[in-house]
């Protein structure tokens, strides 16, 4: 997989309340293409942050519908790929811009 790829499948982490204690347990959240598959998923992570992944699982989290003064209108669905990490791997994401 060429590294244009790699770079535009993770669109960056997803830092929630959730995602965090999700940490505790060796997992990290990313936000990734609506396209990417696990698979790929897995080997974008292993190369970028030189890690070995356990598992991922995804999730399709749909856009909300929100309203303003304007009108209606519905915000664009992402989805998020829950990494586990095998023991020993640790993802730093301090001083990383």
């Amino acid at each position: 997989m060429n590294k244009e790829k790699l770079l535009t499948l993770i669109q960056s982490p997803y830092i929630t309340e959730k995602s965090t204690a999700a940490a505790e347990r060796n997992q990290v959240v990313f936000k990734v293409s609506l396209t990417a598959n696990k698979l790929e998923i897995k080997k974008a992570v292993e190369q970028l942050f030189d890690v070995k992944v356990e598992r991922v699982t995804t999730a399709t989290q749909k856009g909300k519908q929100k309203r303003n003064k304007f009108g209606i209108y519905k915000k664009s669905d992402f989805k998020k790929a829950f990494v586990s990490l095998k023991e020993g791997s640790e993802i730093q994401f301090e001083g990383i811009n």
